[in-house]
């Protein structure tokens, strides 16, 4: 990619010397540090992000399109209309930035806020009010005399003193009126982000009480495979013989490397990414889980993404158990077809793929069942080869395709259904384009 070409009207960068001693900055990474944002690295990276911008003198770059590439490595073509994870942290930073104003923050001179509708910080001092002064330390404050009993005032002094109060109580009465006034209306102004079709799905494998895994593929399984011609059955996974299964084609350091390395495609890795960087995703909660780590109870307990077919995946097999769409390989590892249970009007029994031509038509599984323990959901993204993986995880992280699918599996609480969806797509040098629905399931 060419570098991009200078502004020459932008201003030159600080040293970094400047950016440290500069007071605004101190104070960004002193927030940055407190327990309000220590536990959340993107609200630190937004946060920074900004006041770096602006106190170099590029706030008029501070868009929502540019804080989605530097701060969420969102890619430049992406569209601020299809994916708010901008606006979604915005929120969040504001609120956050208000809760340590209340804690920690109650002392700081200065004040950085994030007006509503944009993203370049103010930078606003706190003064106290006339008449008050400021607190001081109470070991260094002289002792109160004795208190004597004030003479009853006349009744022209307490008539004064009433006013006095009442014109105090009308003030603050009034101050308080037009604040809650000024938050109704910010409040009925802030442009809260639509709520995506796909929304309640990542909530239940996101944000529930059980954790989630992202499992991606296991390469160094699927090549063991490929090298014996046979299929690698779920049980011989789980205790680990296929450590012992000859690899006569290979060195013993090679295949030591394949028994033993936790190798998984790049493909997996973007698409493990692309879901961190959901707004439900959290990191305390939820991981990326190696699938020689998983266990049968973590598909009871747990809720569980699970990318690629059984080929690379074996716990595919068990997770996709009484589904109506299932991969099969073909005999000797030569290829895979989608089974289709029991077919309805119009459907084939069998989807296949020439997976060996460089453009060919592939097909995909989108599958959102019940775990195991009906404790939670399963998640199966699967393809007969990498790019209808690819082409599975694309239209459910851009939705636009499956979106009839997904609004006849709403509930009307807000819940979703289970269901299944049979994807087609293109495939060309391993990337998949044009995906398309074929048919679906909602139970």
């Amino acid at each position: 990619m060419p570098a991009p070409v200078p502004d020459p009207d932008a201003p030159a960068p600080l040293s970094p010397e400047t950016l440290r001693s500069d007071e605004r900055w101190l104070l960004a990474q002193r927030i940055a540090a407190s327990r309000h944002f220590s536990r959340s690295p993107l609200l630190c990276r937004f946060l920074l992000y900004i006041v770096a911008e602006t106190i170099e003198g590029r706030a008029a770059q501070i868009t929502e399109h540019a804080i989605g590439i530097r701060v969420f490595d969102r890619p430049r073509t992406y569209r601020t209309v299809e994916d708010n994870i901008v606006r979604n942290y915005a929120r969040q930073l504001r609120k956050r930035l208000a809760d340590f104003y209340c804690d920690e923050g109650a002392g700081e001179a200065c004040v950085i806020d994030i007006p509503l509708g944009g993203y370049v910080p103010n930078f606003g001092s706190v003064r106290l009010e006339a008449g008050h002064e400021t607190r001081k330390d109470p070991e260094a404050a002289p002792r109160p005399a004795l208190a004597v009993p004030a003479a009853v005032p006349p009744p022209q002094q307490k008539s004064r003193y009433f006013r006095w109060v009442n014109l105090l109580f009308l003030a603050v009465y009034s101050c308080g009126l037009a604040a809650a006034v000024w938050f109704a209306s910010a409040w009925a102004h802030t442009p809260h982000p639509a709520r995506r079709i796909t929304d309640p799905l990542w909530e239940s494998l996101l944000q529930s009480q059980e954790p989630a895994y992202i499992v991606p593929s296991d390469s160094g399984v699927n090549l063991i495979e490929d090298l014996r011609h046979l299929a690698l059955p779920l049980a011989d996974y789980i205790s680990g013989n296929y450590l012992n299964f000859p690899l006569h084609e290979l060195n013993s350091h090679t295949a030591d490397d394949l028994r033993t390395q936790q190798y998984t495609s790049y493909a997996d890795m973007q698409i493990a990414f692309s879901i961190e960087h959901l707004p439900q995703f959290d990191a305390q909660r939820d991981s990326v889980r190696f699938p020689r780590a998983l266990h049968l109870d973590d598909l009871k307990n747990s809720n569980v993404i699970l990318l690629g077919s059984e080929d690379s995946n074996p716990w595919a097999s068990l997770a996709e158990t009484g589904a109506n769409f299932r991969i099969v390989d073909q005999e000797g590892m030569d290829g895979a077809r989608i089974v289709n249970t029991h077919p309805r009007a119009g459907e084939q029994a069998v989807y296949t793929s020439h997976w060996n031509e460089p453009s060919h038509e592939t097909y995909a599984l989108i599958e959102y069942l019940p775990n195991m323990g009906g404790t939670g959901h399963l998640l199966l993204l699967q393809g007969l080869d990498v790019a209808g993986t690819e082409a599975a995880a694309e239209a459910l992280l851009h939705p636009e395709v499956i979106t009839p699918v997904l609004d006849k599996a709403l509930r009307p609480d807000g819940t979703l259904r289970s269901f299944e969806i049979l994807l087609r797509s293109t495939s060309i040098a391993s990337n998949a384009t044009g995906a398309q629905v074929v048919t679906s399931r909602v139970y």
